[in-house]
């Protein structure tokens, strides 16, 4: 009896992870587009995913079973992008303390030309970019932003309300660019 009892829990957990490949497999494309808009680099949004998706393999004991996994995964993608964020600046200071050198600031002409060339949306601020895509391109629900980003989902409309703004605004023209000035 016991032997059929192991064979039943083999085959279900089996079944199990075939389970959790195919909705992984649906999901990756939507977390790549996440990543793509967070870092505007498709190579390291490729790294951004699969280091959101090794987090959640090493540590799918701690998902809650009733919770979404496309919030739980991009929850995870998102905090690892702030995280990497931090280590980065981190490193450029402590690059620019040992060096005296300040690397991280690019010139005045690749300032002006990425500003002219980026569109309304990417100008608009990484919160405000991650909110739209949630809820306007994945489909989530204000709950399913507000337990990603741990706030009351009050506080996530009133974001997504100033992300839209902020939005129609530079869509408009209504914020306008810095020009160059001639300096003698």
């Amino acid at each position: 009896m016991s032997g059929v009892f192991l064979v039943h829990s083999v085959v279900t957990r089996q079944q199990f992870m075939n389970d959790i490949d195919e909705q992984l497999r649906e999901i990756i494309p939507r977390l790549r587009r996440f990543a793509v808009s967070l870092t505007r680099n498709p190579s390291n949004a490729d790294d951004l995913v699969q280091s959101c998706l090794e987090r959640a393999l090493s540590r799918w004991s701690d998902k809650r079973p009733e919770g979404d996994l496309r919030a739980w995964l991009f929850s995870i993608l998102y905090r690892q992008f702030l995280d990497a964020h931090r280590r980065s600046r981190r490193y450029a200071r402590m690059l620019e303390f040992f060096t005296g050198r300040d690397d991280t600031q690019p010139s005045v002409e690749r300032t002006v030309i990425a500003q002219s060339t980026l569109q309304a949306f990417d100008q608009l601020g990484t919160e405000q970019r991650a909110l739209l895509l949630w809820v306007s391109v994945e489909g989530l629900s204000y709950k399913e932003v507000a337990d990603i980003l741990d706030v009351p989902v009050g506080t996530v409309m009133s974001r997504l309300s100033r992300a839209r703004q902020a939005l129609r605004q530079l869509s408009d023209g209504e914020i306008t660019r810095p020009s160059l000035r001639r300096l003698k």
